[in-house]
């Protein structure tokens, strides 16, 4: 039986992580497969978490702490901290506040949000219901146009930054989905799109030739140097996990590169992201920022991804199981606790500012 969603945290909840089972009891099967479900095997979504647990911190001690901050400078905007609101697809198969709801989670945390394109509310009534920082997350449509009015839109509405994913040309083979029988709700559709249409796994079936047709308007570099020509915000390219594409995509414009594996929802057995990190940011060589996502569950998961070189993180599951639980309060509650938790793990590790997280406060520098 489907329990009631939350209105309060309840006691007993210490950690984001124990959101997983009242979000379980509170959503049916397929929107929970939907949340928690990774691609294939779900191998990369769990490697995404292993790979930060087998770092180990090596603290430092008697550091003067006085005047410290979490606070970081992204594209010009002073940010209190270095923790985003990762794009989630569809937010009303979770919870009925939907995007509107999770923008204003974000603004109670200072916590820029970026929005996917595959929102169940129009990216211009989520930036009207909160009034902080946003970006907006650009899936490269087939109809080059509406790329463009999507950008174009997102300026308009006053998104800082359009962030392009890059390693999703094709919905990932997601198992759990299948067996838990998703299916988008008529009533929840892409509300960015004409007709609010998108073909997202659970939609349907499995497609028999997946290097024909359906990739034949795939998403290539030239996008990337044609969206950088026609926004003057920053265009980021999410999805990066290879030195080699970093580089391109500093050649095509790109102001910043997320390394991320989608949360392990596309390829399964792909390399976790904080596995991919190091290599990427020494490629990057700080020409632009790098940002990463992919399993961040606790502060010293961001203590970890900054020590290897990011310049920020972004969150995706863990404020949106909470979310899932308890709506607006539930996501608000997450992203405290995780910029608190940061707090803590830069105060134990001798980190004054973000300035003081380098790489050696890990046992193995590059994992």
């Amino acid at each position: 039986m489907i329990q009631p969603k939350l209105d309060r945290i309840p006691a007993g909840i210490g950690s984001l992580a124990d959101f997983e089972a009242l979000a379980h009891d509170r959503l049916d099967p397929g929107a929970f497969a939907y949340l928690m479900g990774g691609a294939g095997d779900g191998i990369t979504r769990d490697r995404n978490r292993q790979s930060l647990d087998g770092l180990e911190l090596v603290p430092r001690v008697l550091r003067s702490l006085a005047g410290g901050s979490t606070a970081c400078t992204l594209f010009g905007s002073h940010l209190p901290h270095p923790v985003l609101m990762a794009p989630v697809g569809f937010l009303t198969v979770l919870h009925e506040a939907g995007e509107a709801g999770a923008a204003q989670a974000a603004d109670a945390t200072d916590t820029p949000m970026v929005l996917s394109t595959l929102s169940s509310t129009p990216l211009e009534e989520v930036a009207a219901a909160a009034p902080g920082p946003k970006w907006f997350q650009l899936y490269v449509q087939a109809d080059r146009g509406l790329t463009r009015a999507l950008v174009q839109r997102a300026e308009a509405a006053g998104y800082r930054a359009i962030v392009i994913t890059a390693d999703a040309p094709i919905s990932g083979v997601r198992d759990a989905e299948r067996r838990a029988g998703f299916r988008l709700p008529p009533t929840v559709t892409a509300a960015n799109l004409p007709g609010g249409r998108a073909l997202v796994a659970g939609q349907a079936d499995r497609v028999e030739d997946p290097l024909g047709d359906i990739l034949r308007e795939a998403p290539t570099w030239e996008d990337v140097r044609s969206v950088c020509a026609m926004t003057r915000l920053p265009v980021l390219v999410k999805g990066i996990l290879a030195p080699g594409d970093a580089e391109t995509a500093i050649q095509s414009g790109a102001a910043g590169v997320v390394v991320s594996n989608h949360g392990g929802r596309t390829l399964d057995t792909a390399i976790p992201s904080i596995r991919a990190l190091p290599r990427v940011a020494e490629a990057v060589a700080g020409r632009v920022p790098v940002l990463m996502d992919g399993g961040i569950l606790r502060g010293t998961d961001v203590l970890k991804a900054l020590a290897l070189g990011a310049t920020a993180v972004l969150v995706g599951r863990a404020w949106a199981t909470a979310f899932a639980a308890a709506g607006p309060l539930g996501a608000a509650w997450a992203l405290k606790v995780l910029v608190e938790e940061f707090a803590v793990a830069m105060a134990l590790t001798g980190c004054r500012t973000l300035a003081d997280i380098r790489p050696d406060l890990l046992e193995t520098p590059r994992p």
